[in-house]
Order: C-alpha cells, then structure tokens, then sequence
C-alpha cells in the first residue's frame, strides 16, 4: 500500500536572490495505472461527494458527517477493500481514508456509492499534510496503517512511515486511549516499527508481552494478505494507545 512520510526539508544552492525552496523525501511512490470504468464512476460520482480538500485550518468533522461519533483515519488505504469492510461493519463510526493511488481511491468511492455508505469520506493527496493541516489534535480515537511500503534497502530505511517524528505527530492527533494500529508482512520493519514505538513517549503498548497482538478481528483479511499467506508470509499487528 501507499503511505506518506514525515517530511526531511534539503536546502539545495540556490543562486543569488533566487527564492529558496525545499524538496520532501516521500515514503510512497506515485503509481500510474489504468482506471476501470467503476474507478472512473467512483471518481466522477464518489468524489464530489465524499472527497476532501486540504484546508489550512482543522477540519469540524463532526459538520463534515453531521454527527459526533467515534473516527477513525488509515493511511494508505490501497484499493480501499479493508477500509469499505470496516465502514460498512460499524455504520456507527466515521471512517477517513487517505490514498494517493487514485485507481486506489476511485475503487474505494465505488464501493461506498454502490453499498449507500455515509459514513466515510476520503483525502487524495499526502497524508503528513492532512494531519498537519486538517486533523485537530486530540480528535482520532484511532489511526490505522497497514501494510506500508517497508522500503527494504537500508539506504532507503529513512523513507519509512514509521520515525520517531511521525510517531510523536500520530500521538498529537489521538485522544488518550485512542489505538495507532499497524501491520505489516515485512518482519524486519515489524522489528523497526516496534522499535520506534516503545520508546516513543506517551504511549503503551497493548500486547500483553510488549510485542505483538494477535491479529484483530476488526482488521479484514484482504487478498493481499491471503496471497501473502499462501507464499508462507507473516503478519505482525502492532497497537499503541496513547496514555498521555
């Protein structure tokens, strides 16, 4: 799945009187791909109605869904399969889904038009924006990411989701008790994510040993993860409330 990363501003030379700009290295990968006709329609149809813009101001999410309930938000919801399950299991809450892929985004708009969903609403554009910018903090009561691009190549290790920093703008947006939920198939990024993690501040982990949980019943089983099984691969489930 697609993810966004916690920017690392470089200062390259400018010439004199030129203005000074900044380039983000991004965790996620801009993927052309063809549209099926029931992306388009989730596109053309979906996003006028359930899509957001970046604001420069916290969004009221509870004028957005015309209630205050539970919310949660995913990063890099992929082909949106997980998040449409989930909204569709708990009507009761409100779901904020965040996704470059726009083949990505059109299937997930799809499917919340053909099932009648109201209850979610979703960001085309970098999610480390979104959360500066649209998300108020103490506000999620959770914040999923599953299966991140591990970035496996250790000079690439710096473009991963999962840093101290990102860990600390997670928990500035969580209500205490609120879940940073992640997994991954990449057992050394599980070991790098559990890492950062336990000496993150304000946080607990929720595994009884201080490891991993066992895999939640509220997290689908997508394809991605069936065919992973299929090739011998483990899953890891990490949940970290936040304390204070």
């Amino acid at each position: 799945m697609t993810d966004s990363h916690v920017p690392h501003p470089e200062s390259p030379a400018t010439e004199e009187g030129e203005e000074r700009h900044h380039r983000r290295i991004k965790s996620f990968v801009m993927r052309a791909g063809r549209m099926t006709e029931g992306q388009q329609r989730g596109l053309d149809q979906g996003r006028p109605q359930f899509g957001l813009e970046l604001t420069d101001a916290p969004v009221d999410f509870d004028q957005v869904f015309g209630r205050s309930a539970p919310r949660t938000l995913e990063i890099g919801f992929g082909m949106g399969q997980s998040l449409l399950e989930m909204a569709a299991a708990a009507p009761d809450h409100d779901f904020i889904g965040v996704e470059v892929h726009y083949p990505g985004v059109g299937a997930l708009l799809n499917g919340v038009l053909t099932q009648g969903l109201t209850n979610v609403r979703v960001y085309d554009c970098d999610a480390i924006e979104v959360l500066n910018r649209c998300i108020a903090d103490n506000s999620l009561d959770r914040l999923m990411l599953f299966f991140p691009d591990p970035w496996h190549k250790s000079r690439h290790h710096k473009r991963r989701i999962v840093q101290p920093e990102f860990a600390a703008l997670v928990r500035s947006k969580l209500k205490v008790g609120g879940v940073f939920h992640m997994a991954t198939d990449w057992g050394p990024y599980a070991e790098f994510m559990l890492e950062v993690m336990s000496v993150a501040p304000g946080y607990r982990n929720r595994a009884e040993d201080n490891q991993y949980v066992p895999r939640p019943t509220e997290r689908p089983i997508t394809k991605f993860e069936r065919r992973g099984e299929r090739l011998g691969h483990g899953v890891w489930d990490l949940k970290f409330e936040k304390v204070d």
